[in-house]
């Protein structure tokens, strides 16, 4: 076993439990998780990090990276530079808002290349299901996408339509005869159109405008499909805890579902919201602190399998005060994970709920089977978090391009310290080094 490097703590979080332990990595991978005191090989490096706790990485499958296209809104070099000052060593990079979409072969091509010397941890990409592109599914799977996106109502980009119900079903059919996975904005467009839509800056009549009803519906007509093709799907950003049993009953019933929430609906509610703040508006709405309460126990009870960002970045201008023709997006990369473990801990949930929602649950729903745990055979893939710290979250801190957040101000918990990749330090209290992220091919 020829080790290069030994990680050492005195809280490591293995799949077996928190535990001291020295983590031997060699050639990138995990080759042992020994005792702590264990011998360090010769010629292996040690590094110590005392009490802080070691992660496995965070993987993110929901990252709206925009790039290239729409770069003045995110690109590859600022959102994976984020990612990894967040403790984030893995991110899907969803198919839209980026020029071209993620439709084609020849668009994935063209991200990867733009990707290819930019990311500062590794990268996949999502395929896109749009009304007419049926004959592209299969060939973007078999390029190497771990999925396809779909929208059930508009997405807000013109290059983008929405699937309806008779489209839905076209393109599961396709999917579901290789296999693949469909993840779905789930919001009903006829619920929509229905709800009062007044302009302006109160955020109680945007939250109006987006009724728990439309994703309700949504869900409830992909889980029949689902159901009717023997289709694998997955519910993008759950806002409405009221879809939450009649998910639950379609997972006890055997349909092949699984369900992601997001940190801001998780923190964040819209009784704190001030008129104007459009920093908050996103699609589906943040709502209220009930609701919120409610989305937890699906995390407890596991109804909900992950915790993603839908880091969905704009330009400082499209964030007018108007929530109605503001763009809908909150940027989280960086503070994904101190804002969720502020939050579970309150809650008395403990740092390996937060490693099963964050790290092990997005590279069981991705397929990366070498992301997701600290155990022999993985990936040397760390965050290292000292949990008892806090900071204030100053916009001037963060990597993102643009530094307008929902968290502004707070003071949350969690200082992620360093970010290891392969068993090679990418972040160092701030520090970024040089590219070294790899772009990832589904089931490679």
């Amino acid at each position: 076993m020829d080790v290069n490097l030994v990680l050492r703590s005195t809280r490591v979080i293995t799949p077996e439990g928190t535990r001291p332990a020295s983590i031997a990595v060699s050639g990138g991978t995990i080759a042992a998780v020994l005792p702590y005191e264990a011998e360090v090989p010769a010629g292996a490096r040690l590094v110590d990090v005392g009490d802080d706790v070691v992660l496995p990485g965070l993987v993110d499958t929901h990252v709206h990276v925009n790039d290239p296209g729409r770069t003045e809104w995110e690109g590859f070099w600022t959102a994976t530079r984020a990612a990894a000052a967040g403790g984030i060593t893995t991110l899907l990079d969803m198919p839209l808002n980026s020029l071209p979409p993620t439709t084609t072969v020849e668009n994935l091509r063209v991200k990867q290349e733009v990707a290819r010397a930019k990311a500062h941890v590794d990268v996949g990409f999502w395929g896109g299901a749009l009304p007419d592109n049926v004959k592209d599914l299969r060939p973007l799977h078999d390029a190497g996408v771990f999925g396809f996106k779909c929208f059930l109502s508009p997405s807000g980009v013109e290059e983008f339509p929405e699937l309806d119900q008779e489209r839905l079903a076209t393109s599961l059919a396709e999917i579901s005869g290789f296999d693949g996975l469909m993840i779905v904005h789930a919001e009903d467009p006829h619920h929509l159109a229905a709800a009062p839509q007044r302009p302006g800056g109160a955020y109680a009549d945007f939250l109006a405008s987006r009724p728990r009803d439309a994703e309700n519906t949504a869900i409830e007509n992909l889980i029949n499909q689902a159901r009717r093709l023997d289709a694998r799907v997955h519910v993008l950003h759950l806002s409405s805890s009221d879809a939450l049993p009649v998910i639950a009953a379609a997972k006890a019933e055997g349909v092949k579902i699984t369900v992601e929430s997001c940190p801001h609906f998780l923190t964040l509610t819209a009784e704190e919201i001030p008129d104007g703040a459009t920093e908050f508006k996103c699609c589906p709405p943040i709502r209220e602190a009930v609701n919120q309460d409610a989305l937890w126990q699906g995390l407890a009870d596991g109804t909900i399998d992950c915790i993603v960002s839908d880091h969905s970045p704009s330009t400082a201008d499209l964030k007018t005060p108007d929530f109605a023709s503001a763009w809908g997006g909150i940027s989280s990369l960086q503070l994904g994970l101190p804002a969720i473990w502020t939050e579970a801990r309150r809650r008395g949930f403990d740092l390996t709920d937060v490693v099963r929602w964050m790290s092990e649950g997005p590279a069981r729903l991705a397929g990366l089977t070498r992301k997701g745990a600290i155990e022999a055979g993985r990936d040397a893939d760390f965050a290292v978090l000292a949990p008892e710290a806090t900071f204030t979250v100053d916009p001037a801190d963060l990597q993102h391009r643009n530094r307008i957040t929902a968290y502004a101000g707070k003071t949350l918990h969690g200082v992620v310290t360093s970010t290891w990749l392969r068993g090679e330090r990418i972040a160092d209290n701030g520090t970024l080094a040089e590219p070294s992220g790899r772009l990832l091919e589904r089931n490679n």
